[in-house]
């Protein structure tokens, strides 16, 4: 590159290191909130500028090539610290403004996430909320997710994390069913029953309790085979079909919440403890940064505040 033309180039370095960070055009082009095609043009006017291949293309892929790679390496780095400087110059101002992208899982979000964002935005008018409803786990740096919500056993270490919650499973049926199919009183009672599950891994599908001996202050647990018309790895799915009166399940309490309140379903097996099944924590987390948008800050005590109580029923 010719030194004069160095700063009518800048915004095109930066293009290629987010294209290497999202892996594809299309990636790129969603992330910057451009066309497909403005990202080729500048890909295109910087090698001809730069008189060497940045990247190689295929009718499937995409990837730097070594010049295209070392030219990342060398000024990501810079680009991410003029992105924090920015958004620290920004805070100073004391509002929170600027866009803040969320990933959530499908079930949770539009259960219980989504009726919460209107107030916070209406808190917030220069805050912009970008959610998308997963339940794969997004990688948040390379994907250009600020924050992600996750149902989980424990709170990962590679990322700093806040407990929104605790959460519990719960064994649910319609008094409907119950009274064509007969209430099961154990474990045991199940393998009479339409179970409706989650599929995992196991070949055999299984549910397990626990139960507590408080004369010998110890715990049983019980694992019983299972068997039902219907599987599906959504608690919605799942909480529907048990609402058709179809048969039990095992839900999340944020997914049983709504219909328990109203009556339309019952827990059963009040004795026994459903475990394994899914997680007891909701988290959310952000990854590891020396400056924090204020909006992110705001939007992370939003959650903290409204889950704080759980999802008792």
């Amino acid at each position: 590159m010719e030194s004069k033309n160095i700063e009518s180039l800048w915004t095109h370095l930066h293009w290629l290191t987010i294209l290497a960070q999202q892996g594809s055009y299309t990636g790129a082009a969603t992330r910057l909130g451009v066309s497909k095609a403005a990202v080729s043009q500048r890909i295109a006017e910087l090698e001809r500028a730069a008189g060497v291949s940045l990247v190689q293309r295929t009718t499937r892929s995409m990837r730097l090539t070594e010049a295209g790679q070392r030219l990342v390496d060398e000024t990501q780095a810079q680009y991410e610290h003029i992105a924090r400087s920015f958004s620290s110059a920004k805070d100073s101002a004391g509002v929170a403004r600027g866009i803040v992208r969320v990933t959530a899982p499908v079930a949770f979000a539009r259960q219980q996430l989504t009726p919460h964002i209107s107030p916070f935005l209406r808190a917030h008018p220069e805050v912009r909320l970008q959610l998308e409803l997963s339940d794969h786990l997004s990688s948040l740096s390379t994907e250009g997710f600020d924050l992600a919500i996750r149902h989980s056993a424990t709170a990962p270490d590679t990322h700093v994390a806040w407990k929104l919650c605790d959460t519990a499973t719960v064994i649910v049926a319609t008094r409907a069913y119950l009274k064509r199919a007969g209430t099961p009183l154990s474990p045991e009672e199940l393998t009479g029953h339409n179970c409706l599950f989650y599929p995992r891994a196991q070949e055999v599908p299984a549910w397990a309790f626990e139960r507590i001996d408080t004369c010998k202050s110890s715990v049983n647990r019980v694992t019983v085979p299972i068997s039902g018309s219907f599987a599906a790895n959504n608690s919605e799915s799942l909480r529907d079909a048990v609402l058709d009166d179809l048969g039990i399940a095992l839900l999340p309490d944020f997914t049983a919440q709504q219909g328990l309140r109203s009556g339309k379903l019952v827990k059963i097996m009040p004795d026994w403890l459903p475990v394994g099944a899914f997680a007891n924590h909701l988290y959310v987390l952000r990854p590891y940064s020396s400056h924090v948008p204020r909006a992110v800050s705001e939007f992370v005590a939003h959650l903290r505040k409204v889950f704080q109580s759980g999802f008792d029923s």
